[in-house]
């Protein structure tokens, strides 16, 4: 069987526009509706044309991505979609042909004009892929066609059937589709998807001192509590080391899969005074009822998801104490601006 990746845009802002329409899209509609006629060259000039200040090489695969949506994938094919924030691919079948609907998708002036329905079956971790699968899908491309072995990892997964456990290192020969005019920002969102990678990593009571660094390199002194019943916290921050000053922030860490629902988030919210501060850090991701119950809550409440953690521990790793860095050991690297 074959299988497409479809990026849901940057940061997956898209992904449940995809689930919950039952479809995928992408973009470069301003260029026209190609539907009919994907003439290849066609497309490229008209791309050209409409984005003048766009480099060549940018339009050029902003092109071929077209002509293949419209012309490659075929009705039963299987396709995968990913959401960043939750680290979950979505996985369904094409059911349709390629459409051009202007209204489908939209976020302000923007639209994802090119659609194809898709009958969404099945969700798995990105965690449950081998090193060797996720190296793969981090190309930057929106659309582009799954090696075999992911295709046959994910079938697995999707039955129930574990993966062998065997320690895998990335060659040249497990990327995936990739394109010589990669933005910075591209290289940017990457880079963080293998950062996650080595955070989820991590074991429960690691995450918990993970998360405590982060918050001293911030400027917050903390308190991670032992192991056992933690009454509803498991960090303590404040800005003095006895923990009596304000802002008292009390720290709730669940690191899995799933998403954290309102019944957890009530919980947590029962046992707070009123002058404290919440903070939720949920590597799985947050339900839509549990913003919700976020947004309502009787105290300061803020929810921090897996690329959150991520960018506040990009902002801040240089004031990480040695401890946090061993974690999580990066290198910063230098990238020219023109």
């Amino acid at each position: 069987m074959t299988m497409w990746m479809v990026r849901a845009e940057r940061k997956g802002i898209l992904f449940d526009d995809f689930i919950d329409r039952g479809l995928v899209a992408i973009g470069w509609g301003e260029a026209g509706d190609f539907t009919s006629n994907p003439d290849p060259a066609s497309i490229l000039e008209a791309v050209q044309e409409t984005y003048p200040d766009k480099s060549e090489g940018t339009n050029r695969i902003g092109a071929s991505q077209i002509a293949r949506f419209l012309t490659e994938p075929q009705i039963g094919d299987g396709v995968i979609t990913y959401s960043p924030d939750r680290r979950v691919y979505a996985v369904g079948r094409f059911t349709g042909p390629a459409q051009f609907d202007a209204t489908a998708i939209t976020r302000g002036d923007l639209y994802w004009p090119y659609i194809r329905t898709v009958d969404w079956t099945g969700e798995l971790s990105r965690d449950d892929l081998s090193q060797k699968a996720r190296y793969s899908l981090n190309a930057l491309l929106t659309l582009f066609k799954l090696r075999p072995f992911i295709e046959t990892e994910i079938t697995a997964l999707l039955a129930g059937v574990p993966l062998p456990v065997s320690p895998q290192t990335p060659t040249d020969d497990t990327s995936a589709d990739t394109d010589d005019d990669s933005s910075p920002e591209d290289i940017e969102l990457q880079s963080l998807e293998l950062i996650k990678d080595m955070i989820a990593r991590l074991s429960p009571e690691m995450m918990e001192h993970f998360v405590a660094g982060l918050l001293r390199a911030m400027g917050y002194q903390t308190r991670v509590s032992p192991i056992g019943p933690d009454r509803g916290q498991d960090i303590l921050a404040t800005p003095d080391a006895l923990g009596l000053e304000d802002p008292r922030i009390v720290v709730e860490v669940k690191h899995r899969k799933g998403a954290i629902g309102a019944p957890a988030l009530r919980s947590f919210l029962g046992g707070r005074h009123p002058s404290d501060k919440g903070l939720y850090v949920s590597t799985g991701g947050f339900t839509k009822d549990a913003q919700y119950e976020a947004d309502r809550a009787s105290i300061p409440l803020r929810l921090m998801t897996l690329n959150d953690l991520v960018e506040h521990l990009v902002t801040h790793y240089e004031k990480l104490d040695l401890e946090t860095r061993d974690m999580i050991p990066l290198k910063r690297i230098y990238w020219p601006l023109k």
